[in-house]
């Protein structure tokens, strides 16, 4: 038989010659990542698409389906960034042309690395029975050291944030912010596992049912609460009037209006004065100013005369200036006959904003910090309920809607009612402000407390102990609201069990990851031991 050059060797099975294969799974795989990070970003405010949040996870676990630890480490950090860099553009108003993008883009590279180590962990998960669930457990666990680092910590973006209306909310008050992420991300988990299984085998398997189940009883389980949260009065109603006296959208600049900030908020004090004199709206119980409204240093008539014409005490949101030159971001009861009294200091500080981690790296970067840059002192929790009106008035400030202890910690020292004094003008017209306005709707329900919002430049709201906000204020613009709120006494479990529900979920996700690690390693010595066993035959 003759053989030419082109033919292959008698004897051998014909092989076609090797193509290098474009890599479009990995390629797919990645875009899905992006297009799940980003409708993820969607689900948060001021969209009311709370929904789209368990289809994104539901996504990104299809994505990491199969994937190596390294790969799911980067397509979760893929999904991350893609998801935080739209959510935080607020950043780029507060900073303003002079940082560039740099910080805005370096906060979003550190926040994705969790997301990425969450992908990476997840695979570790994936062979447990109840997967989706464990996977879950994970990414919710990871959401614990970001409340703690960098910088004391960034838990904006939680996933509970995205929820402050809909099917999960009411979960709130029973486990707070984690179970509520819990809930979401275990729906979307168990969803890709309920496709993945039918796409598979085609028919209901028990694992399908299973993953069926994981999908709907989150849902069903908040839908089920939702006639048990309490909106009714147990001690009481009061009437608060929250004040905003707006401010020019300048970001960082607005460091130098303080003068400004305090003229507008008493102009728009004294048009709420006049108009509940002229009987166009009812009188308050209790006024609220923002935070850092005023300056104090001593003692201030002009705050003195215009509670005194008001009648009723006011809380005042002020920059207090201590003995020793220290300033405390704070919140102060102003008596309409005895002046100035209790005092909450604001516990969680806004990183660069209220001081300056790393102040020596700080200053090579930034041309705003010099010798007169000094920190603001945080305070120690002392009088975060303030006796106030009648009542027990639990305070909060700005930032600390993100975390869940000052809340927590003012309805167990007896809030009957929850204030938040806050400063958004610095983020412009951006989505920060309903970003946070939804964070105090989740404290709401998760505490069953009313909560007034009382913001510089907007937005301000009232807001019923179910979440739902009852009136509210647009951005930049001086405005002013007086609505009735119920005083609540009842805890919910949520608060009884505390951080408990928290670190509880993060010690199931620590077994969970060290369970799979064991499998896996029981897995690979099977194996090893079995081609060992056939190499010997």
């Amino acid at each position: 038989m003759a053989v030419t050059v082109a033919d292959p060797e008698p004897g051998t099975p014909h092989q076609p010659p090797r193509t290098r294969r474009f890599p479009r799974a990995w390629l797919l795989r990645l875009a899905a990542a992006l297009v799940s990070g980003f409708a993820y970003y969607l689900s948060f405010a001021p969209r009311p698409l709370w929904w789209l949040a368990p289809l994104a996870f539901a996504g990104f676990a299809l994505v990491l389906r199969g994937r190596s630890f390294r790969g799911a480490f980067g397509y979760g950090f893929a999904f991350g960034f893609v998801f935080f860099l739209p959510l935080l553009t607020w950043l780029l108003d507060f900073l303003g042309p002079d940082f560039g993008p740099w910080p805005w883009l370096g906060l979003s590279f550190a926040l994705a690395l969790y997301y990425g180590l969450a992908g990476g962990l997840i695979t570790l998960v994936a062979r447990l029975p109840l997967a989706p669930l464990w996977g879950a457990l994970v990414f919710i666990a990871l959401e614990t050291p970001r409340a703690w680092f960098p910088f004391g910590g960034f838990p904006w973006g939680r996933v509970a944030f995205s929820q402050p209306e809909g099917a999960f909310l009411p979960l709130a008050s029973i486990g707070g912010a984690p179970l509520v992420g819990l809930a979401v991300v275990g729906t979307g988990f168990a969803l890709a596992a309920l496709a993945a299984r039918l796409w598979e085998s085609r028919k209901l398997t028990r694992p399908a049912v299973l993953a069926a189940l994981g999908t709907v009883l989150p849902v069903l389980a908040g839908l089920a609460l939702w006639p048990a949260i309490g909106t009714d009065a147990q001690d009481g109603e009061r009437t608060i009037a929250t004040i905003q006296g707006n401010a020019p959208d300048i970001g960082l600049a607005l460091q130098g209006e303080r003068v400004l900030l305090r003229r507008n908020t008493i102009a728009e004090s004294q048009r709420l004065r006049d108009a509940v004199r002229a009987g166009r709206v009812p009188k308050p119980d209790l006024v609220l100013w923002p935070e850092s409204a005023t300056t104090v240093t001593g003692p201030d008539p002009q705050v003195d005369q215009l509670v005194a014409n008001f009648g009723v005490p006011a809380l005042i949101g002020a920059l207090y200036e201590l003995p020793d030159g220290h300033i405390q971001n704070s919140v102060i009861a102003w008596d309409p006959r005895t002046g100035p009294g209790q005092r909450y200091a604001k516990q969680q500080l806004v990183p660069f904003g209220e001081y300056v981690p790393a102040r020596k790296v700080a200053e090579l970067v930034t041309p705003f910090l010099d010798s007169e840059t000094v920190d603001m002192l945080p305070g120690d929790g002392t009088n975060q309920t303030l006796a106030v009106a009648g009542t027990k008035v639990g305070v909060f400030v700005c930032y600390e809607a993100a975390f869940d202890y000052p809340a927590r910690d003012a309805v167990r020292d007896g809030a009957e009612v929850l204030v938040v004094p806050t400063n958004n003008a610095w983020y412009g017209e951006s989505e920060m402000s309903v970003q946070q306005l939804a964070m105090s709707r989740l404290r709401a329900v998760e505490h069953g407390r009313a909560v007034v919002v009382s913001a510089v430049s907007g937005v301000s709201a009232i807001v019923a102990p179910d979440g739902t906000v009852t009136s509210s204020t647009g951005l930049f613009t001086a405005d002013s609201l007086v609505g009735r709120v119920p005083l609540r006494t009842q805890t919910t479990l949520s608060d009884r069990l505390g951080a408990w529900t928290e670190y509880g979920l993060l010690a199931l996700a620590i077994a969970g990851v060290a369970g799979g690690l064991v499998l896996r390693f029981r897995t690979r010595r099977a194996s090893a031991g079995t081609a060992a066993g056939e190499a010997a035959d």
